[in-house]
């Protein structure tokens, strides 16, 4: 299925709820890309052992397909991508109610269990929490609609090349404002207890646990 090895196929397996998948992608050291960007294909993340967002959620997204759930992923973009990365989950439904699950290296973009009525619900619980350490700007400001990886067919997950297709086209897909105009002079910082709490790492960039 999909192409994969039999090593592959047998990991996919294990990987049967969205409870498993998100205890793989906690387990999986973070992609601190020391040798420049990557948006690895879910092989390569799976043989290198390690991912940043867009590749744990390719992974996720898969490891769903796999079990016979459809490949979605959420894109949750912020005011600048210079100075605040945009976040990427994979999307998933149980009993009508979306969650998603989400490889971070901070406790604040972690997976959300599935009790949101609509997607949006669903991306408006990361808006508090998704903020700049240094000064508690919240810089959350859109986010994407269901994005079904299918249209890219499956030879992607295999790839040995950088899947920077994929990620243009998230980029570029419709994408809807979580902030109001008339609401944006009314944002609170972050506090200094939320800030220094935020800033503590999973994995250093040495890899080991902090």
């Amino acid at each position: 299925m999909f192409g994969l090895t039999a090593k592959e196929t047998a990991l996919f397996k294990k990987l049967s709820t969205p409870q498993k998948i998100q205890a793989y992608l906690d387990e999986l050291p973070i992609n601190y890309e020391k040798n420049g960007e990557t948006c690895s294909s879910p092989r390569v993340a799976i043989q290198n052992n390690k991912a940043h967002c867009i590749e744990g959620a390719l992974i996720a997204a898969t490891a769903l397909w796999f079990h016979g759930e459809k490949p979605l992923l959420l894109d949750l973009k912020t005011i600048n991508i210079k100075i605040d990365p945009d976040h990427v989950v994979a999307l998933y439904k149980k009993n009508g109610y979306w969650g998603a699950l989400s490889k971070t290296n901070h406790h604040v973009l972690r997976s959300r269990d599935p009790i949101y009525k609509t997607v949006r619900e669903l991306a408006l619980s990361y808006f508090h929490e998704y903020f700049l350490t240094k000064t508690g700007e919240k810089t959350l400001r859109m986010y994407s609609r269901p994005f079904s990886l299918k249209k890219f067919g499956t030879s992607w997950i295999t790839s040995e090349e950088n899947l920077w297709n994929i990620a243009e086209a998230l980029d570029l897909s419709p994408h809807f404002d979580i902030v109001p105009k008339t609401q944006k002079t009314h944002i609170h910082l972050a506090s200094h207890h939320e800030r220094k709490t935020a800033s503590i790492p999973e994995w250093s960039k040495s890899n080991p646990r902090t």
